[in-house]
C-alpha cells in the first residue's frame, strides 16, 4: 500500500490577486496544512516590493482575469527572481507565454482544476471525477463502501448516443436552414418524378428523360413528347412546375441565408445538433470549451449556448467541430428546441452565478427529472437557491480550485480535486485518494509569524 501524501509545513508563502474569495481559500487551506500564509488584494508596485523584502517559499497568483495574472507573475518575478511562483490561467496563450518568460513559474490551468469534477457529473451521476492522463482516463466513482478509482484505455461508448448523433445529421433547428433542405429536397423529388414519368409514359430513354425533367425544373423548357402526353400527365406536370416554383424560392432564401450568415451548427458532421442523450452545456467560455472537447472525446454528443454573438470562444469552438446555438440559456423554448428532455445532462458553466442559476431553474421546468450541472462560486445566492429545489450536482469552483492551488504552491503533485458532500478530497497520480481535511494541523502547533499574520488580507 503506498504512503499517504503529506504536504510540506512551515514554509511562509503569499498570495497575490484580484479574486478575493479564491486567494482567500488558498491561503486558508495552505495555512491549515502548517504553513504560514499571507494574502494581499490588489496590491500595487510599492506594496508588493515591500513584501517580498523578506524571503517567502512560494508565492501564488490568483485572479480570473488573465492579464492581470500575467502583470502580477512579471512583477513578482522582477522583484524577486527565482522564486517558486504558480499562477492561475484560462488562456493556453496567455499560459504559454508566461511558461516561455518565467521558467520558474508553474502555470495551472483553471479548466484543469474545475472540470475533472463538471466531466464526471455529465457523464453520469454515481461519478465524483473524470480525468484525461496521457491516453488513459482516470474515474473517481462513488460506491457503497466509499470511492473507487478506475483506470480506462477508453470511455466505453453507448449505442444511445451514437443513435443520437445519426438523429442529429440533416435535421437542422434554425428555419432558413430548415426551408433550405425543405426546398433542396423538394426540388429532387419533383426532378425524379418527372424522370419516372418520362420514361413509364413519355417512353424516352433514362437519360433523355433525366435532362428533360432538369430542363422542366430550371424552367428551360418541357420535353417535346410531353405535347402528345395525356391530360393527366399535363395537369401533374403543371402541379409540379408551380410546387417548383415555391421549391427554388425556399432553397434560395435560405442557402443565401445560410453563406451571408455566421453559422455555428451544421446540417450534418459533428457540428450538426444531436437529438439523443446529449449534453446541453450552457456558457461557452474557456471552462465550456474544454468541457465540451472532452465531451466530444468521450464519444458523448454535446451542444453548447452562448448568448454573446461575438465570444472569442465561437471561432476556436467551429474549428474544433462543436455545435453552438447563440442565444439565452435561460430560455425555455431554446431549451425545447435542444430537446433537453432527451438529453443525458445540461450543464450551466458559464462564469456568472445568477444566470446559471437562471439556466438551472429554466431546465427544471422543462425537465423536471433532468440531470443538472451548475458552475458556483461558493457565495450565497448558490447555497440558497439549492435549498429550495433539487439543482443537482454543484461544481464550487473556490472550493475545488483553492486547495488545488494550496497543493501545487506547497509542491504536492495532484491530479484533481473534487468535493463528495461535505469532504474535499483530492486524487494523487498512484490512484489514492485522501480526504483534505486529514491534511490540517491542529492551531496550537502552527507556525507562527509576526511579519506574517495567519491567513491575514492586506489591501
Amino acid at each position: 500500500m503506498n504512503e499517504p501524501v503529506v504536504p510540506p509545513r512551515g514554509r511562509r508563502l503569499l498570495v497575490v490577486g484580484d479574486d478575493e474569495d479564491l486567494g482567500r481559500s488558498v491561503a486558508e487551506h495552505a495555512e491549515s496544512w502548517g504553513n504560514v500564509v499571507q494574502q494581499l488584494h490588489r496590491p500595487d508596485n510599492e506594496s508588493l516590493r515591500q513584501h517580498l523584502r523578506d524571503a517567502v517559499d512560494g508565492v501564488a497568483v490568483v485572479s480570473r482575469d488573465d492579464i492581470v495574472a500575467l502583470r502580477y507573475t512579471l512583477l513578482v518575478e522582477h522583484l524577486a527572481p527565482g522564486v517558486r511562483l504558480v499562477v492561475t490561467i484560462f488562456d493556453h496563450t496567455v499560459a504559454s507565454e508566461i511558461s516561455r518568460a518565467v521558467p520558474n513559474c508553474t502555470v495551472l490551468g483553471m479548466t484543469d482544476a474545475i472540470v475533472p469534477t463538471l466531466l464526471g457529473a455529465c457523464v453520469a451521476p454515481e461519478l465524483a471525477s473524470l480525468r484525461r492522463v496521457d491516453d488513459r482516463l482516470v474515474a473517481v466513482q462513488h460506491a457503497p463502501n466509499g470511492l473507487r478509482v478506475h483506470w480506462h484505455q477508453r470511455w466505453p461508448r453507448s449505442w444511445k448516443a451514437r443513435v443520437g448523433k445519426a438523429l442529429g445529421q440533416f435535421r437542422p433547428m434554425d428555419g432558413s436552414s430548415q426551408a433550405m433542405l425543405t426546398g433542396l429536397t423538394g426540388l429532387l423529388l419533383v426532378a425524379v418524378l418527372d424522370t419516372a414519368l418520362g420514361v413509364l409514359v413519355l417512353h424516352e430513354h433514362w437519360s433523355d428523360a433525366a435532362w428533360h425533367a432538369v430542363r422542366t425544373l430550371t424552367t428551360v423548357g418541357s420535353a417535346p413528347a410531353a405535347e402528345h402526353a395525356p391530360d393527366w400527365y399535363k395537369a401533374l406536370s403543371a402541379i409540379s412546375m408551380l410546387a417548383v416554383l415555391g421549391l427554388a424560392a425556399m432553397f434560395t432564401a435560405g442557402l443565401v441565408d445560410r453563406l451571408t450568415s455566421r453559422r455555428f451548427t451544421a446540417l450534418v458532421g459533428s457540428r450538426a445538433v444531436p437529438r439523443r442523450n446529449h449534453v446541453v452545456v450552457v456558457g461557452l467560455g474557456q471552462v465550456g470549451l474544454r468541457l465540451c472537447s472532452e465531451l466530444q472525446a468521450l464519444g458523448i454528443g454535446v451542444v453548447a449556448v452562448e448568448r454573446d454573438y461575438y465570444a472569442p470562444c465561437l471561432p476556436l469552438a467551429r474549428a474544433l467541430g462543436i455545435p453552438v446555438v447563440v442565444g439565452r440559456g435561460g430560455d425555455r423554448f431554446l431549451l425545447r428546441r435542444l430537446l433537453l428532455p432527451k438529453a443525458r445532462a445540461i450543464a450551466a458553466v458559464s462564469s456568472d452565478g445568477l444566470e446559471n442559476i437562471a439556466v438551472a431553474v429554466a431546465a427544471r421546468a422543462i425537465a423536471p427529472h433532468q440531470r443538472i450541472v451548475l458552475r458556483a462560486g461558493g457565495d450565497d445566492v448558490t447555497t440558497e437557491s439549492r435549498s429550495l429545489f433539487r439543482i443537482g450536482a454543484v461544481c464550487d469552483v473556490t472550493r475545488i480550485t483553492g486547495p488545488f492551488v494550496a497543493a501545487r504552491l506547497l509542491e504536492v503533485d495532484l491530479l484533481s480535486v473534487f468535493a463528495v458532500e461535505d469532504r474535499t478530497c483530492a486524487l494523487f497520480a498512484d490512484g489514492q485518494v485522501q480526504d483534505l481535511a486529514h491534511w490540517a494541523v491542529h492551531e496550537d502547533v502552527r507556525p507562527n509569524d509576526e511579519k506574517y499574520p495567519r491567513a491575514s488580507v492586506l489591501d
